[in-house]
């Protein structure tokens, strides 16, 4: 057991879309983290730790919420019956700051994560952030990317014209703003918490040479910075292979630029001497297939280990560097927090606080963990098994909990919208709550909200695989005894959460 100390600070590196196999510290050697990777020399490496709820937004309400998300609806706010973490922080007298570039944080279904925290810096202009209305008429900026004729025109294509040089992109920015707010403003005399949200490397996958051509140099046609979502990409014909190799290196030049800005990040925290007083959190909310199983994107297809094994290292004052075999989640990320400044919130929870792992008075910290996105398949790892469990039924019945009737806007789509509350809804409550919430059924036939409109989450057909000794996945093993095993402690597991009664159906439980 290491001898540790509670850390006066808090520091959250969030990268969306963080591939854990290609990180140098993770074994990864396709593409170059350097900074990442000196990270990781002061760190405690965790190398089973798994998302909870996804996509994006469900995955920072597991952070700053502390529950799972998933199991009751797809995308959207902080509830009324809720608070975050960073409300009691403030209550406390921590100081809290935010600086992002995430458009989903400042958009309906996300738009009240941020207002808890005591001040925060939106960096403008990343994805569909709808920034300028105009491009930059002076053609001083990165000239417009080239799009796909069958791709829309999104937000993005005018936003990039503005960017003038390097450190004009929204991840440099964002990284700059961070590293200027340790330098100028955290008080060595009083608690923070700094909150990095920072979209990168998540597509577009857009960034200026030389770093743009650094793992492609040979490409000649327009770049390909949006990649499809789609299972059997390039079997089927969406992708050729030449494509899919393309856009996986134009990940790898993102991945390289955001880690050379992460390392200001690091630079400030060293000239600020915060290493002793200050716990540093790198994470991310989920991967992102470039080909693997010939996915790209996160199509309606299972939490295979590339989009949910991901990183996860803690610089903790006192700790040296280790790594950590324990399985661990993304609502174990709110529950350290909570315990580093003592707080706690109204809500019923489902982390576990990480400092034993970190200071070695533990092995481990749970048995399982539930992972998906709602409406699809439901994942349970255990130590080295995964079930994925697929809907029976057509994925009916199931029913959307939420208070705040809004989702994520598909700006390309707008018409896309979700559906609203009708007759059949009926007033229930969520666990340790007695505020009545919004419980609409979805029925066969009916409109569901995007995340669960994949038919291919709907087949009906369970996966077993050991993924310690096959770590691709290749061999499924539900035809064997784990099968039944793993079911029964996904359905013991969903009781201990007391998911809706209408998950043990659709599931088949």
């Amino acid at each position: 057991m290491v001898k540790c100390q509670r850390p006066q600070n808090v520091i959250v590196v969030l990268l969306d879309s963080l591939n854990r196999h290609m990180i140098g510290a993770y074994g990864g050697d396709e593409f170059e983290t350097p900074n990442l990777d000196r990270f990781a020399e002061r760190s405690v490496t965790f190398n089973r730790h798994y998302t909870g709820s996804l996509p994006c937004m469900p995955a920072r309400h597991d952070i700053l919420c502390g529950s799972l998300d998933f199991l009751w609806k797809p995308w959207g706010s902080i509830e009324v019956f809720e608070e975050p973490l960073t409300r009691q922080l403030r209550q406390q007298g921590v100081t809290t700051m935010l600086v992002s570039d995430h458009p989903h944080l400042f958009e309906v279904g996300g738009e009240n994560y941020h207002t808890d925290f005591a001040a925060w810096e939106y960096v403008r202009g990343h994805e569909d952030d709808p920034w300028r209305t105009a491009p930059d008429p002076s053609w001083v900026g990165a000239p417009a990317v080239v799009a796909d004729e069958s791709w829309v025109s999104r937000h993005y294509d005018t936003s990039r014209t503005w960017f003038r040089d390097e450190s004009d992109f929204p991840g440099a920015r964002t990284m700059t703003e961070a590293a200027r707010w340790l330098t100028e403003f955290a008080n060595d005399d009083e608690p923070f918490m700094l909150f990095i949200d920072e979209f990168d490397p998540h597509e577009p996958f857009d960034v200026p040479e030389p770093w743009m051509s650094k793992y492609d140099p040979d490409w000649s046609d327009p770049k390909m910075i949006w990649p499809p979502y789609a299972a059997q990409a390039v079997e089927s014909g969406v992708l050729t292979e030449r494509e899919a190799a393309h856009i996986r290196a134009n990940y790898g030049a993102k991945l390289s630029f955001i880690d050379h800005w992460f390392g200001k990040v690091l630079d400030a925290i060293s000239s600020r001497q915060l290493w002793d007083s200050t716990a540093v959190i790198v994470c991310t909310d989920h991967g992102h297939y470039l080909g693997e199983h010939d996915i790209f994107g996160k199509p309606g297809v299972p939490v295979y280990e590339p989009l949910g094994h991901i990183p996860l290292m803690i610089s903790w004052p006192g700790a040296a560097p280790s790594e950590v075999s324990a399985l661990t989640t993304t609502v174990d990320i709110f529950a350290t927090l909570c315990d580093v400044f003592d707080v706690s919130v109204e809500q019923r929870t489902h982390g576990v606080s990480l400092i034993p792992l970190i200071e070695g008075s533990a092995a481990s910290v749970r048995e399982y963990v539930l992972t998906g996105v709602w409406g699809r398949s439901v994942q349970l790892l255990t130590g080295d098994e995964k079930l994925v469990r697929s809907p029976r039924h057509g994925n009916r019945p199931l029913s959307m909990w939420s208070n705040r009737w809004s989702t994520m806007p598909i700006h390309a789509y707008p018409n896309i919208r979700l559906p609203r509350p009708d007759e059949r809804a009926v007033l229930d409550c969520m666990p340790g709550s007695n505020v009545p919430v919004i419980r609409q059924p979805f029925e066969e036939g009916d409109a569901v909200p995007y995340w669960a409109q994949s038919a291919s989450s709907s087949t009906g057909e369970d996966l077993v695989f050991n993924v310690v000794d096959d770590p691709f996945e290749q061999e499924d093993r539900s035809q064997s005894s784990s099968h039944e095993r793993l079911s029964a402690l996904l359905r013991d597991a969903l009781a201990e959460v007391d998911a809706p009664s209408d998950q043990f159906t659709r599931l088949g439980l």
